[in-house]
């Protein structure tokens, strides 16, 4: 399968073939399949972070023993994970930098 250009924006989850505006946070070359499970990933998060938002109101469930917050982290470790194997050179530079790939080498 043929890698294409793409454009993400993790805040939001955001994955264009198409830049405009600020979309180009940074810039992926994927297959239909590595979208795929990109995509899994923003999904997962965001219905990992619904679930956190629910628990921020039951004040008796402390931050630290909440397996959303954890499943969150994971998913979103994932996405950045994915995003700097398919990154050119200055998206895998970028997630470097950020040091958040540390645990996983």
């Amino acid at each position: 399968m043929e890698k294409q250009k793409y454009y993400v924006q993790m805040g939001s989850g955001e994955i264009s073939r198409v830049k405009y505006h600020n979309n180009d946070e940074f810039v992926i070359y994927a297959t239909e399949e590595d979208i795929v499970q990109l995509r899994e990933a923003f999904d997962e998060a965001n219905a990992s972070g619904i679930r956190t938002f629910f628990r921020a109101h039951i004040p008796i469930v402390p931050y630290h023993n909440d397996s959303s917050n954890d499943e969150y982290d994971n998913n979103m470790a994932k996405a950045y994970k994915l995003v700097h194997d398919l990154g050119n050179e200055q998206t895998k530079a970028h997630i470097a930098d950020m040091g958040i790939l540390e645990n996983d080498t």
